[in-house]
């Protein structure tokens, strides 16, 4: 179920946008196909797949692509296909002999889709990186910070996620349906530097007309005004305050009691109105505030941990967390009226399924059976 049912996608296994992008596609539908790489991660961070919750909704299965009989597997899939995610260094693609000139003759009309931090060329594409540096380089990490303090790097959501995951998502999507027209497919280079310079469009533009200042905390969504802010409450807890709106701002000053301040909180320094508005909100706990401001105009939120999250009565009236298999995670977002998407699947365990998962894909008893004897597959 989903808007995306019917369609198919094999996914190289990867870190960061490769995986997002795949479980993006899964949750709406897609049939995705995880082939994983063989020997241990280097990352250093080792869970029970369970938790892995990049690979749930999809069959994952092991393949040595070094060996010539295993990229044969990977490209009888490639063939029934409609989209193909990499997440390697440019080149590596190329060198398994799964590059787009050889997947194309296979099928005219994949959507073949490479993530990578820097992109497919320019200087540095072949160069290692993270997200934290490429946000750097398309001028994002130097505008998230306090004033005057060093720039703080925004978990790895900008770069890996949304400038990479989500937008080679909205790319393979994009090339898919041109293909239903032209019959052809092509390359979807997903960069992360690109998505997330994107992402700073509307943050250009005001920097051009001389209303966004380079200098951190300075403008008025990133600390730069006392009513776009975080304050800490009397038991330790935070909650946030975002009423740019005039009309919202005079609501949370008068409900707060600071309506009828002298001077106005607009007419002091933001510093000044800071330090009264600090005051006030360590004279209530962030559940006393919540019972105050939730349900109003005021542009306010208690700051919830991802422990709490999922238990705030908004969130649970939207199903926006869901637990499976014992894991509480986000659910698949957005909503769609009429083509639902399923509940997903847990994360499984490479080669877990591994006869179900190509049989899926066309593959017989007979030619299960004979991967299996040579150890190309894994019995699952």
């Amino acid at each position: 179920m989903g808007p995306l049912e019917g369609y198919k996608v094999v996914e190289f296994g990867s870190i960061g946008p490769g995986p997002m992008c795949a479980t993006m596609l899964a949750d709406m539908g897609a049939t995705v196909i995880r082939l994983d790489r063989t020997g241990p991660s280097d990352l250093g961070i080792a869970k029970p797949r369970r938790y892995d919750l990049l690979t749930r909704n999809r069959h994952s299965i092991t393949l040595d692509l070094k060996r010539p009989e295993a990229v044969e597997v990977a490209l009888r899939l490639i063939e029934s296909a409609d989209a193909l995610i990499e997440g390697f260094r440019p080149g590596t693609m190329e060198r398994l002999g799964l590059g787009p000139e050889i997947c194309f003759r296979r099928n005219p009309r994949l959507a073949y889709g490479r993530a990578t931090g820097w992109g497919q060329d320019g200087p540095l594409a072949k160069t290692a990186g993270h997200d934290i540096n490429y946000i750097s380089l398309a001028g994002v990490l130097h505008a998230i910070g306090r004033k005057g303090d060093k720039p703080v790097p925004p978990l790895n959501l900008l770069g890996d996620f949304g400038g990479g995951g989500a937008f080679l998502a909205f790319g393979l999507v994009c090339a898919m349906l041109e293909a239903k027209f032209s019959g052809l497919g092509q390359i979807v280079d997903a960069a992360m530097l690109d998505g997330a310079a994107y992402l700073m469009m509307p943050f250009y533009g005001m920097h051009a007309c001389g209303v966004f200042k380079t200098e951190r905390g300075a403008n008025i969504t990133d600390t730069g005004v006392y009513y776009w802010e975080v304050y800490e409450c009397a038991d330790g807890k935070f909650v946030s305050v975002g009423p740019i709106e005039k009309k919202f701002r005079d609501r949370f000053l008068e409900i707060i009691g600071l309506d009828k301040a002298v001077p106005p909180l607009d007419a002091m320094p933001d510093s000044d109105a800071r330090k009264i508005l600090e005051q006030v909100f360590r004279t209530k706990t962030q559940a006393e505030w919540g019972e105050l401001l939730e349900d109003t105009d005021s542009c306010f939120a208690p700051v919830l941990s991802v422990a709490e999250a999922p238990h705030h009565p908004h969130n649970k009236a939207r199903r926006t967390f869901m637990e499976i298999d014992g894991v509480m995670q986000p659910a698949p977002a957005p909503r769609f009226s009429r083509t639902r998407p399923s509940r997903p699947t847990p994360p499984e365990n490479p080669d877990q399924n591994t006869n179900l998962a190509l049989r899926d894909w066309g593959f017989t008893d007979q030619e299960l059976e004979l991967l299996t004897a040579k150890r190309i597959l894994k019995a699952g």
